[in-house]
Parts: C-alpha cells; structure tokens; sequence
C-alpha cells in the first residue's frame, strides 16, 4: 500500500520527530551536537524553512518548524540527514542507515498549539530524567527563547512575538509558561498526531484543512458514531 504524502501547508508550522535507527544514538559527543546544527541552518536557508523550537536528544531529535514551499521541509531533512550520516559514518566508522525511517510530522494549528509544542519539545529532557529544567540541558532552543541566547538557526513564530512588545518582555512572558505543566490531554494530542501523522489542532482548524486539502485529517471514530440512532439501537 503506497505511503500517503505528508500534510504540508506553505506558511503551516510543522512538529517534526526524526529518531536513530532502532532508537540507537545519534550524538555520541559534542562535536556532532554542533555538526547537525549547522547543517540544521544551511539546509533551513537553502529550502526557505524557519525554525521555531528544536531540541536535540541523544537517539532523537524534535523539531518545530514552517516550510514557505511546498517541498521546502521535504528538501531541508533531506539534506540535513545526507549530511550528517556521511558525516557519523566516518567518524565512528560505521556503515549503513542511522535513521528510523522517514522523519514523522504533523501539521500544527498555531493559535491552539503552537506555544504548547514549543514547551513539549524543550521540555523533552526534562520528561526524560536528563536534567531538572529545560536552562539545564544545552541542546535546545530553550536558551534562545526564554533566556535571550544568540542562535542563528531561530525564527520567532508570529504567536511567540504576539507574547510581547518587546524581547524581553517576550522571554519572560515565555518563562511563565514553564510554571505550568501541559495538560495530559494536550501531551497525548501532541504524540498522536506527530507519531501517526495527523493533524494537530482544534475542530474548526482541521475542517478547514480537510476541506484545503480534500483529505482525512484525522483517524475516524472507533466503534462507530456514537452519536446516532442506529449505533444506540445496536448496542442494546
């Protein structure tokens, strides 16, 4: 059965999971941290993507980020994954694929979720046991967006600047958010839709998708419309 394509909206902001091959390590020191990063922002350049939220785990990486072309995020992990396997192959003198597959992404409403995926993906080492707060752990946009470190790869996201008028008003308006857990309901939309490849938002954004794009936005109901007269009449 042939893979359907991606939801890929130009000017949508996408939840990307890239994971090493059988959940095997990816970065093995800090040179490689900084390897994939820069190539991260050359590949972003040359395909015309901006990154809103990234975090770089030791056998995955999250990523968020808008694709203004139709095949500009396609292109851009293309890329960025050539790259970075010639270059973990040679130096750990290894051969063959470093990938689990293709990279998984969902489309992401950026009124509802788009603050909420940014706090999931730079929280990801936290949920991991690897440090206690998110400042702690050096490989993700944490550090630009709540504390003001230069990072050339970044964009703001229009919802992240609509926080305040200026940029520290902005960072500390981001602080506040990481003073309040994500909801389990919003946790278990996020990994659904990004792991299964649907889209992430709230009703009215996924008609308007479905309709855009005249395809199933969402996986159907399970067992049945519970909402009918027949179903009702059937479970008696």
């Amino acid at each position: 059965m042939a893979r359907l394509p991606r939801f890929v909206i130009p000017g949508q902001p996408q939840h990307v999971i890239l994971r090493g091959n059988n959940r095997s390590e990816i970065f093995c020191a800090d040179a490689d941290y900084h390897f994939y990063l820069e190539k991260l922002q050359l590949a972003c350049k040359a395909h015309s993507c901006d990154l809103h939220a990234y975090v770089l785990m030791t056998n995955h990486v999250h990523l968020l980020i808008t694709p203004h072309t139709e095949q500009g995020l396609s292109k851009a992990m293309q890329k960025v994954g050539r790259y970075y396997v010639q270059y973990f192959n040679y130096c750990y003198q290894r051969t063959g694929t470093l990938w689990e597959g293709r990279y998984k992404a969902t489309l992401i409403d950026s009124e509802s979720y788009l603050l909420t995926c940014m706090r999931y993906i730079e929280l990801n080492p936290v949920r991991a046991g690897m440090v206690a707060h998110p400042s702690d752990y050096r490989w993700s946009s944490y550090h630009y967006n709540a504390l003001g470190q230069p990072d050339m790869l970044m964009t703001p996201h229009l919802e992240y600047r609509r926080l305040g008028k200026r940029v520290g008003e902005r960072q500390a308006a981001y602080c506040q958010l990481f003073k309040h857990r994500i909801p389990n309901d919003n946790l278990n939309a996020i990994r659904e839709a990004t792991n299964k490849a649907w889209v992430l938002g709230n009703d009215r954004f996924k008609q308007r998708i479905q309709k855009k794009l005249d395809r199933r936005v969402e996986p159907k109901p399970k067992g049945g419309d519970r909402r009918s007269e027949k179903y009702r009449i059937n479970r008696v």
